[in-house]
């Protein structure tokens, strides 16, 4: 899902007014033993930085339905979407992000990168040792409790 967003910034009592693309996504907080898995991407102007694996909202469906539709295509996985833990809305240079991330599990499959250039297990104590993308950061404080 693809929409506009005004910005509005006053500058020498003149106001500039950005509009930016405002796209919607879903990311996947998939922990297992106490490690949860990342993927560094492997294309585009973010390529070889960290994210939770997921993707673009479809117009028509549920943030639950499309985080479960992206991790199969991405990840050849079956998921449960259990609970939200966050909705981080971040301004990056030349787009506006809102991304819902989620608590999910895995159901079926075993995470066989399609998209991405690497994968990693990271525990509470490496957690930070990756190159996350600025918007993943906002949500590594919660990850970070729930790997206790």
């Amino acid at each position: 899902m693809l929409n506009i967003v005004f910005k509005r910034y006053f500058l020498n009592n003149y106001a500039i007014v950005i509009l930016m693309k405002n796209i919607k996504v879903v990311a996947a907080v998939i922990i297992n033993n106490k490690k949860v898995f990342a993927t560094q991407r492997g294309y585009g102007e973010y390529k070889d930085r960290w994210e939770f694996p997921g993707g673009k909202i479809e117009i028509g469906e549920t943030p639950e339905d499309a985080l479960k539709r992206e991790i199969f295509e991405e990840l050849e996985t079956t998921i449960e979407v259990k609970e939200k833990l966050k909705t981080i809305e971040y301004d990056y240079p030349t787009f506006h992000i809102c991304m819902n991330c989620y608590l999910c599990s895995i159901v079926k499959g075993s995470l066989m990168l399609k998209e991405h250039e690497d994968a990693k297990w990271l525990t509470k104590e490496n957690l930070y040792s990756v190159n996350w993308l600025d918007a993943d950061l906002e949500v590594l404080d919660i990850v970070s409790n729930l790997l206790n």
